[in-house]
């Protein structure tokens, strides 16, 4: 049974004061149960109306509930036990919240890192079946590991097709090609249901239901949260929480998300994605900063910050300061935020359900890999980091924390700190700790992202949003390069065109932007870690 709670004070209580009349007046809940493609302007009309089906889960979705758990089932009477998925985006976070909230295993590739591919192709293919996930069926992260994982498993005498699921709308290139080549299972998802808000279509419960999650439940969960968030009034937590995401005044454009003990493993990062890439476009946005308990940006006070804390179903916390306090169940959560979301456009008067931005990154890095330029020489060396950065950004630095702290002296005050980190997040998952430690040093708020996966995430808001980041990208040289059947590129050239396409945009866009490339992985954490800790506290600020 569902259960949904939410509080708000401060500046996002007086967003929901100002805010939920006008919802309610303009019957905002009921027009959006019902699919209505107006509620976000004449502009956004065309895409909405083709991106709704999320509001009725159960209509495409239970009908797979059956067929999922058969297929389930005859994997396991042939000894195929372990679930791979190769996704992005929507088709990699919504799976991994769901069985990581349900204890189940799924290893979740969404990396063209050569380490991290070959760490997933290295443990137990003999009993490995892979969730190939594309909605349009030309992701190239995806299609790079199917082929990668088909070659694998033929080396090994296994027969490829039968090891091979995909999820993907219905008549994509993926689509047929799949059904063509008479792989294991082809699950097709609501096409009327955009990438960030699949969570409970195909691209959410075929790889958790394959790898055991009780996707039943979940569906249970989101219909009875639906029941919820259908009433008119001015008590309906969707509208409330849409009302303190996108109508503070002034736009507190940071939002803060703290896991406090929901008993949801990783849903803010679920929540970044949505947020970040639904309303990141126009010169306007939120940002969501995902954070540990405790970080710097939960007590710094800022203007242009508010806190949304996720606590567990039978907590008695109350918001303190500007901040929102929310509690769950996973479906009704899910469902409640997509909602929310939904109604933070409406009030930031963008389109949630494109992500204009996101194409600028995928062709220059297209453009990368066909015209094979000579890699730039860096502007220095120190250590096993080099540094690359314009001359007007870098000012003479000639070291690694003199860079660093000419980076951060770009920052405004309302501006952010973007870490990027084009490594694997599984070996160098330890490096993710500089974030609390950047955020104490500048006073700001600061995100770290893996790449490419965030680039379906919080790429949008980076390049569509208001211009007030500084950007530090983070490359590495992997332990060795991994080549991609039938392709003209390995892995290791496709995440450097990624990363290097996506500073190219962003410098394209006059933002600052900072490159480290760590000669040797591990020394390279260790010297930037070292320069970090070392950060004065003017470093940070402008």
């Amino acid at each position: 049974m569902t259960t949904l709670s939410f509080e708000a004070a401060g500046a996002a209580l007086a967003a929901v004061e100002n805010n939920t009349p006008a919802l309610v007046r303009d019957d905002v809940a009921a027009r959006l149960l019902a699919q209505d493609p107006t509620l976000w302007g004449p502009d956004a009309e065309a895409e909405a109306s083709i991106r709704l089906g999320w509001l009725n889960p159960s209509e495409a979705s239970r009908p797979l509930v059956g067929q999922i758990r058969g297929l389930r089932e005859e994997l396991a009477a042939e000894g195929v036990t372990r679930v791979v998925l190769a996704g992005m985006g929507g088709s990699s976070l919504a799976p991994e919240v769901i069985t990581r909230t349900a204890g189940v295993d799924l290893t979740v590739l969404d990396s063209t890192d050569p380490d991290a591919v070959r760490a997933a192709l290295d443990s137990g293919l003999a009993e490995t079946v892979i969730v190939v996930s594309s909605k349009s069926g030309s992701t190239v992260e995806t299609d790079s590991q199917r082929r990668t994982f088909e070659q694998a498993f033929t080396d090994a005498g296994i027969d490829a097709k039968s090891r091979i699921v995909v999820v993907t709308d219905p008549g994509s290139p993926l689509d047929g090609a799949a059904r063509e080549a008479g792989y294991r299972a082809v699950f097709n998802a609501d096409p009327n249901v955009g990438g960030r808000y699949s969570a409970l279509t195909a691209f959410g419960l075929v790889p958790s239901g394959l790898a055991g999650a009780d996707i039943e439940a979940l569906l249970d969960d989101a219909e009875e949260a639906l029941e919820i968030l259908s009433d008119n009034d001015a008590d309906n937590i969707g509208l409330q929480l849409g009302a303190a995401l996108g109508g503070t005044d002034p736009l507190r454009n940071k939002i803060v998300i703290v896991d406090e003990g929901s008993g949801l493993a990783g849903f803010p990062d679920w929540a970044e994605q949505l947020i970040a890439e639904s309303t990141g476009k126009l010169g306007t946005g939120l940002l969501p900063v995902v954070v540990e308990p405790g970080a710097p940006e939960i007590t710094s006070g800022a203007s242009d910050v508010l806190t949304a804390r996720l606590v567990a179903v039978d907590s008695d916390a109350a918001p303190e300061g500007n901040q929102v306090v929310v509690a769950g169940s996973l479906g009704g959560q899910i469902i409640l935020w997509e909602f929310a979301t939904a109604v933070a456009g409406r009030l930031l008067a963008i389109n949630p359900f494109d992500q204009p931005d996101v194409e600028a990154a995928k062709k220059a890095a297209r453009g990368m890999l066909d015209a094979r330029p000579e890699p730039t020489e860096p502007s220095f060396t120190d250590g096993a980091v080099e540094v690359r950065g314009p001359a007007e950004l870098l000012s003479g630095a000639r070291t690694l924390p003199e860079a660093l702290a000419a980076l951060l002296g770009q920052l405004g005050s309302e501006g952010y700190l973007s870490v990027q980190a084009y490594l694997d997040r599984n070996k160098q998952a330890g490096l993710a700790a500089i974030r609390p430690e950047l955020a104490a040093a500048t006073g700001r708020p600061v995100t770290f992202g893996w790449g490419p996966r965030f680039l379906h995430s919080t790429g949008q808001f980076h390049k569509g949003g208001p211009a007030q980041g500084v950007y530090l990208q983070i490359t590495g040289a992997p332990q060795a390069d991994l080549d991609i059947p039938g392709r003209p590129f390995t892995f290791g050239e496709l995440i450097t065109a990624q990363a290097a396409g996506d500073a190219s945009v962003l410098a394209d866009q006059g933002r600052p932007v900072l490159r480290l490339n760590f000669l040797d992985r591990e020394q390279g954490v260790r010297e930037l870690e070292a320069a970090v800790r070392n950060l004065a506290p003017e470093d940070g600020r402008s």
